[in-house]
């Protein structure tokens, strides 16, 4: 005999004079309220529809249900909603939240939701890169994309700064399953990628996605060049330092940081191959910076044993480790002594 409910509501009683009442006439919600902060974010700033115009769309227009921002604002929403996997946009495009933020709140088809599924947003996961090919109606301008992040960043300032810092570092990012490209990270102790990021306090620079099976500082010489060379040609008299752990500390990218007059702070190695105490070096010229990597060329230079010696009038050898903790502001007031 099948159950019938004809109650509506739910009476608990009161408490302070108050009933307390469970009734289900709350029509459709959502537990993502909170994104609309982030719809009126983006308003602001642009990023979905400027996102958007890094891909490109060879689909039939006549076609067309779910347009191309609404899919990329779809997933950079979904994300920012710790929404990973594109299976929950199954649900999400009938989440009423989802369908305020693409604008969009009826779709044209009756069969269809407001916002895409999972299979329509495969097909901006699968996007070509620099076109679009038979099969691949979608495809992305890599250039484009990178460049947008720093442009994000160069319109936070009302006016260039004096100095930036650019942080590396290189962290792992569990796997769970047999991705292509897994290795295991014997540091990490899983099998992981090893993304690469650069930012600059609060603003992400770059992400680079690699396999686990390289150096931490693989390719990110290459990285600082273009993101430096973006910044200058906006802020051509701000002062640069890149600041990083003591993965990053080798030779190709402190040299082009010499070159470049990029001032650089590179932590060192807790252990030396002898057994003891690395030494950090302040570098003098256009670059000053600490690093672990082996002596090229008789240096004027300071051995320090905590970064409250980094001060140029005292050239007086030290060994041991240095502070992380101290190492930017300590770095500041020497820098600051030369303005």
């Amino acid at each position: 005999m099948l159950t019938e409910c004809s109650q509506d509501s739910f009476d608990f009683g009161s408490v302070e004079r108050r009933r307390v009442v469970a009734a289900f006439d709350g029509g459709t919600m959502t537990s993502d309220g909170g994104a609309l902060l982030l719809g009126a974010t983006d308003k602001a700033i642009g990023l979905v529809g400027r996102f958007a115009a890094c891909f490109s769309d060879a689909r039939d227009p006549g076609l067309i249900e779910h347009s191309l921002e609404t899919l990329v604002g779809q997933r950079v929403f979904g994300l920012a909603l710790g929404y990973e996997d594109l299976n929950d946009h199954d649900q999400l495009r009938h989440d009423p939240v989802m369908a305020v933020l693409a604008g969009k709140l009826d779709a044209r088809r009756k069969e269809c939701a407001p916002v895409a599924g999972k299979s329509t947003l495969n097909r901006l996961e699968q996007a070509l890169r620099g076109g679009v090919g038979r099969y691949h109606k979608i495809g992305y301008d890599a250039r484009a994309i990178e460049a947008l992040f720093i442009d994000l960043f160069l319109e936070s300032y009302e006016k260039p700064p004096k100095r930036i810092t650019l942080d590396l570092d290189a962290t792992d990012d569990p796997l769970h399953g047999h991705q292509e490209g897994r290795f295991f990270h014997g540091y990490y102790d899983c099998y992981c990628y090893l993304p690469l990021y650069i930012t600059s306090g609060r603003h992400l620079l770059a992400a680079k996605l690699r396999r686990a099976n390289i150096d931490a500082a693989h390719g990110a010489r290459e990285e600082v060049e273009r993101i430096v060379a973006h910044i200058r040609r906006r802020w051509p008299k701000v002062r640069i330092l890149i600041r990083a752990d003591s993965g990053f500390a080798r030779d190709d990218l402190m040299s082009w940081c010499e070159a470049n007059g990029v001032d650089y702070i590179l932590g060192p190695r807790a252990q030396s191959a002898a057994g003891g105490p690395d030494q950090a070096r302040v570098r003098h010229g256009p670059c000053r910076g600490a690093c672990d990597a082996a002596p090229r060329a008789p240096l004027q230079g300071f051995h320090l044993d905590d970064t409250r010696q980094l001060d140029a009038a005292t050239p007086r050898h030290r060994q041991g480790r240095v502070d992380q903790r101290q190492a930017e502001p300590a770095l500041r007031r020497h820098l600051a002594r030369e303005d």
